[in-house]
């Protein structure tokens, strides 16, 4: 059985989103459903609105930065009750029997998590997943996150993908007091990445090419600013950092930051879905140096991440917007211009 949702969707990749309605599955034994009361807008919500990764599949709605309170459980949900303040991120679920599933991390799955949006439907045959910007969502109980009460819902939204999009790099190469941390790009993930390396003890440097983000880099957590494109000023920093988080969400060049790392340190990317300019390997072998990457976090780590949060009072800074205005807010993002993320107020999609 199924149950019909008011959402907002994009039916081909040259439209703009607009009222949709969708199917989401009666709550099961092992579900929870909850009411969605706020969604944040992520960059991948646009690229896969707009097809530009390929493999979009129409109609997308899209949101995987969800927060709500809980209205039905199924029978075997123990850990939740209606009323409750939970999230949902970037997965609905996961073979959870795979080495990676067991080793909680969900987002590797084997066999492919299924992700809040665009995946296929393992319970309505013929469907795909639904995101966020919707009134409502039915989640498997293991998928569920609870927020913590004493931090703001609206600005908790985008923990849910930005938050552990910078979170478990930090945590998985164990970024400690003490250390140098560098944060390329100021943006939805470069703020949070600078508000946790902050929180976490470490002398953090904002990388930008943009001088004017100087004082807010600052605000945020940042104790020094490295403005990239100065050559004598990359010169001064070089060799340096213990860690390097790039959240650069282009291609771009490599080699200037590679030369900022210390012997044995890593710079990790998570922004960039695409092909990087080609770069030197000399500056990798002669300092032992690594480039990584990383994937979101699995469930149990975005449990840790929220956990966090509620203890540090951190959340993101954001802009509430009506559902009307999100094919503006979409443009306004590609553009950059948001600080530093739009989060939807849901209950303007139910007026």
């Amino acid at each position: 059985m199924a149950i019909t949702t008011k959402a907002y969707g994009a039916i081909s990749e040259k439209e703009p989103l607009k009222p949709l309605d969708i199917k989401r599955r009666e709550v099961g034994e092992n579900d929870v459903k909850l009411e969605i009361s706020f969604c944040g807008v992520c960059h991948s919500d646009i690229h896969t609105v707009r097809n530009e990764w390929g493999g979009s599949k129409y109609p997308v709605v899209p949101g995987h930065e969800i927060i709500g309170r809980i209205s039905k459980v199924g029978q075997n949900v123990k850990n939740f009750k209606e009323g409750d303040l939970v999230g949902v991120g970037c997965m609905v679920d996961s073979c959870q029997e795979c080495e990676q599933c067991k080793k909680d991390l969900e987002q590797l799955c084997d066999k492919g998590a299924t992700f809040t949006y665009n995946s296929e439907d393992k319970y309505l045959k013929g469907e795909r997943t639904y995101g966020g910007y919707a009134t409502q969502i039915v989640v498997d109980k293991e998928f569920i996150l609870r927020i913590p009460e004493n931090i703001e819902a609206a600005a908790a939204a985008p923990l849910l993908c930005a938050g552990i999009t910078t979170w478990s790099p930090l945590k998985h190469w164990n970024v400690k007091k003490g250390d140098k941390v560098g944060v390329i790009g100021l943006g939805g993930l470069g703020h949070m990445g600078v508000k946790f390396a902050n929180a976490l003890g470490a002398n953090v440097v904002m990388i930008t090419t943009s001088p004017s983000k100087a004082e807010d880099a600052k605000k945020l957590g940042a104790h020094e600013v490295l403005i990239s494109n100065d050559e004598a000023e990359m010169k001064k920093h070089k060799n340096s950092f213990d860690f390097i988080l790039n959240t650069i969400p282009v291609g771009h060049r490599m080699d200037p930051y590679i030369a900022l790392l210390k012997y044995d340190a890593t710079m990790v990317l998570v922004g960039a879905i695409e092909p990087l300019d080609p770069f030197h390997g000399g500056g990798l072998i002669r300092g032992r140096k690594r480039i990584s990457g990383s994937l979101i976090g699995g469930i149990k780590e975005t449990q840790k991440m929220l956990d966090f949060c509620g203890a540090h009072n951190i959340v993101s800074d954001i802009e509430m917007i009506d559902i009307k205005d999100i094919n503006e807010a979409y443009d306004r993002v590609v553009k950059g211009d948001v600080k530093y993320r739009f989060v939807i107020d849901m209950a303007s999609l139910k007026e």
